[in-house]
């Protein structure tokens, strides 16, 4: 499988907080919300698309439980399109402390990572799609590169919060996508 990720991020790199914004209030951040309502219906169909083709999800803990409690509970979003892409396809969870997942259909990794990600991304069909999951996103991009990156920038500048791409680290070489070669991509 194809190792992608798809992240919103502010102008200056913060990932932290996009969702609600009384969650992921780590480290004193004060500021979440930021991405609710953004992006238009070019964007919002981009992101349902993506969902669509995925052969598999990798989240991290906290994500993942965030999306149990959403996506996987609440009957209005089960039945959106990608509510629905997340119910067929497997999901799988990067976690040390989870003992069992709620969630139908999931696999918790722990131990070796590494090794478990290597034998996802040798299963045959689709993506291996990585949603937020921040500290997930800068494991593998130190350890073992995802395939392809979709950032999408939402015109806000935090100035604090977790950015998904570190102060320091090793270089990534990335090159970009025209817009409607992307979207092109994204279509079933």
């Amino acid at each position: 499988m194809k190792r992608t990720s798809m992240t919103q991020v502010t102008v200056d790199g913060v990932m932290q907080g996009n969702g609600p914004t009384d969650v992921d209030r780590g480290n004193g951040f004060e500021r979440g919300g930021w991405a609710m309502g953004a992006g238009g219906n070019q964007t919002r169909a981009l992101i349902t698309q993506t969902y669509q083709h995925a052969g598999a999800f990798l989240f991290g803990r906290r994500t993942y439980e965030l999306f149990a409690g959403s996506w996987g509970a609440i009957e209005e979003m089960r039945a959106h399109p990608i509510g629905v892409a997340l119910k067929q396809a497997p999901k799988y969870v990067a976690s040390n402390t989870l003992t069992g997942a709620e969630w139908a259909d999931t696999t918790v990794l722990s131990g070796d990572l590494a090794a478990a990600i290597g034998e996802l991304k040798a299963k045959p069909g689709g993506e291996l799609q990585v949603h937020g999951s921040g500290a997930l996103i800068r494991w593998l991009l130190e350890n073992d590169p995802v395939d392809e990156m979709t950032l999408l920038i939402v015109p806000v500048v935090l100035g604090q919060g977790t950015r998904l791409f570190p102060g320091s680290g090793p270089d990534i070489a990335l090159h970009s996508t025209p817009p409607a070669e992307a979207r092109d991509r994204a279509r079933p």
